[in-house]
């Protein structure tokens, strides 16, 4: 299996220069459940694409602290790329950013999250079992760190999984798009990290909360086994 990850994370702080890029860190997350997997990653929020997209048998989008309606021309061509690699029935799979791009590109909307920051570990229930969440737990923790949201699905799409504090935790169309709000990629120790560079930041109490919810270690174990499966489904 061969996947292309695009990078668009636009976070160039000392903090972010002293932790793996996001590239390497799915890379991480896929080795550990398929080992013989080629993972290579582009950097396209630098305007670095690949050159031919129909060469991968899957696609992965990362998160960002960018907005999917930045005006950035990277963001109008990932978009558009995003449209080409549906049109062309390229498995996608989306994470945080990836998720709100492809539903954005898609038809769908993405708006502030009407409950605010969610910051931390965020339970999601699952309200959908496709055949590659078979062994995901019906509720299953994983590291958030977003304050908008999709809003409204692309025609065609379906909601997995839904949090308290968030409405659309993760959709599908069909066995080509599987995406969370999430960030299956990170470990405890950078999420740990992240909270405390960026808390102060953040609104009142956020920071505070996250830190609380810390206790509770995420299910990316699980998770990555459903993301793999779901690049296997589409082979099948």
């Amino acid at each position: 299996m061969r996947l292309a990850v695009l990078m668009t994370n636009t976070d160039e702080s000392a903090f972010a220069q002293q932790h793996p890029k996001d590239g390497e860190k799915f890379s991480r997350l896929i080795a550990g459940v398929r080992a013989g997997w080629e993972v290579t990653s582009f950097n396209v929020k630098d305007d670095i694409f690949p050159d031919d997209i129909q060469i991968f048998d899957g696609v992965i989008i990362t998160g960002s602290p960018a907005s999917v309606h930045d005006q950035d021309p990277w963001v109008a061509r990932l978009l558009a790329l995003i449209r080409d690699i549906y049109a062309n029935e390229i498995p996608m799979f989306g994470a945080c950013y990836g998720h709100q791009a492809i539903a954005l590109a898609l038809g769908g909307a993405v708006e502030a999250n009407p409950k605010g920051w969610v910051f931390g570990v965020a339970h999601s229930e699952v309200r959908k079992r496709m055949p590659w969440m078979a062994h995901l737990p019906s509720r299953f923790a994983q590291y958030a760190a977003h304050v908008e949201a999709v809003t409204q699905l692309p025609k065609g799409a379906a909601v997995l999984s839904v949090s308290e504090n968030c409405a659309i935790t993760g959709f599908h169309i069909g066995d080509k798009v599987y995406t969370t709000q999430n960030h299956p990629e990170m470990s405890h120790a950078f999420m740990t990290a992240l909270i405390e560079g960026y808390a102060p930041k953040l609104p009142d109490g956020v920071g505070d909360a996250a830190r609380a919810s810390m206790a509770v270690n995420a299910d990316n174990d699980s998770y990555a086994e459903s993301i793999a499966r779901f690049f296997e489904t589409t082979k099948e």
